[in-house]
């Protein structure tokens, strides 16, 4: 058993894992609870079922993050990229799938792999030893799920996204929003300057409560349940309990004085907070909403120093198990306090089915190796894959972690390269030139 990897569930992130190892030369079970186990989500027992849209988004790898980690994938022999190409439909410059004979191809490669064996059950404990990967996804059985809590904390793992969206910082117009910490809050410089300030005039603001009460919002689905709110209301709800409900809340103006015009008093404030160490993303404080993505885009770039804002991330509120992976598990993707088990796919605070494979591709590559006595480092920081897992292991501020997709937020800015919107199109393609150097450089490497 201990030169055996058990990887749990058989969704985009376990199947991808499975497929690596085993053509590393590793044998490997995968454990499905399904069809014996249902969620109200899959409607098949097939492996990497797609249970909501049939698009991995964008498949140029020049100037997309998505599309530059489909390269990586395909570079790496990935199996659901090859899957993917196989049954591809017409979608413009995206990657859209026919779902059905998708999944089947998967399970099709997966089961017919001399290394790879398929366990139809339910695992409802942590293993205390051998060689794992909890690749179980946003919908993790209840007894999994509370074995995970019991061993991680009860405020590490989430049975909900509460996402807020998340800006680039380089599309905040810096002449109307301005840094400061509310009561100048903080011991350093960069504490007191920890959060971007939009200002409003009563105006605006009561412009900005009439479009969040007429927006568009999607409806909660089987699974997820209004009492979640208690602790984490939509703005959107918060609004409908009183147009002042949230400048007294999240929007409340005290202890802030505009840097542009220090004798004007804002009526409300919209606070965001950086969202990662390299300081190219912000999150909105406190904006968790189930508007619809065009509604939300629409009434966010009403609130002033947003007008032009780029989203590396919409927000929204639904099922979705996740680990509070910056503080849980290293730069291997194992769980610290139980290192003979790793984590891959959404369940690591990833969003996405491209995301999730991509986490899967590298657990098992790590994991494999680690088995066959040949530990290798894990995926170049200045590519598509290891700028995510270095996102959701480390870069990430653990206190306001949530799932994120992969985008060039995350990567190491190029030196000598202007930001800003016209500048964009270099910019990315150095990235995604550098990024494709790296990621060959790191698979010449385990040749």
């Amino acid at each position: 058993m201990s030169e055996t990897l058990h990887i749990i569930g058989g969704g985009m992130a376990g199947s991808e894992a499975a497929w690596q190892a085993a053509n590393m030369g590793v044998k490997v079970v995968i454990h499905e609870m399904r069809p014996k186990v249902e969620t109200f989500a899959h409607r098949t027992g097939h492996l990497a079922e797609m249970v909501c849209s049939n698009s991995f988004r964008s498949d140029d790898d020049e100037q997309n993050a998505v599309g530059l980690l489909h390269w990586e994938m395909r570079a790496a022999n990935g199996l659901i990229m090859a899957m993917a190409d196989k049954h591809r439909l017409p979608a413009g410059g995206a990657l859209a799938v026919d779902r059905d004979p998708f999944a089947e191809s998967v399970t099709a490669a997966l089961t017919a792999h001399p290394n790879i064996s398929v366990e139809y059950d339910e695992i409802t404990d942590l293993p205390e030893d051998g060689h794992w990967i909890i690749a179980t996804g946003p919908l993790t059985s209840a007894g999994l799920g509370a074995a995970i809590q019991a061993e991680t904390g009860a405020d590490a793992l989430a049975f909900f996204d509460a996402i807020a969206p998340i800006i680039y910082a380089e599309s905040i117009n810096m002449d109307v929003a301005w840094l400061q910490s509310r009561y100048d809050k903080g011991d350093t410089d960069e504490e007191r300057k920890a959060y971007l300030n939009c200002p409003m005039t009563q105006a605006q603001y009561e412009a900005f409560i009439d479009a969040l009460l007429t927006a568009d919002k999607t409806e909660f689905h089987e699974g997820e349940t209004a009492g979640y709110f208690d602790g984490c209301l939509p703005i959107e709800v918060m609004a409908e309990r009183g147009r002042e409900t949230l400048r007294f809340g999240p929007m409340k103006p005290v202890g802030l004085t505009n840097a542009h015009a220090p004798d004007d008093k804002p009526y409300a404030v919209v606070q965001l907070r950086r969202d990662n160490a390299l300081g190219t993303l912000y999150n909105i404080v406190g904006f968790q909403t189930k508007m619809k993505y065009g509604a939300q885009t629409e009434v966010l770039r009403m609130i002033p120093g947003l007008e032009d804002a780029s989203f590396a991330r919409l927000g929204g509120i639904h099922r979705n198990t996740f680990i509070n992976s910056p503080t849980l598990l290293d730069n291997q993707m194992r769980l610290k306090s139980k290192p003979h088990i790793r984590f891959a796919g959404q369940i690591t605070g990833v969003e996405g089915y491209v995301e999730s494979a991509a986490m899967g591709l590298l657990s098992g590559r790590l994991a494999a190796a680690e088995i066959l006595g040949q530990p290798i480092e894990t995926a170049p920081a200045n590519s598509a894959m290891g700028a995510l897992v270095h996102h959701i292991t480390g870069g990430a501020e653990a206190k306001t972690f949530q799932p994120m997709n992969v985008n060039f937020g995350l990567f190491h800015p190029v030196e000598g390269l202007k930001g800003g919107r016209r500048g964009r199109k270099d910019r990315y393609k150095a990235y995604t030139d550098r990024a494709k150097a790296d990621w060959q450089a790191w698979l010449a490497a385990q040749s």
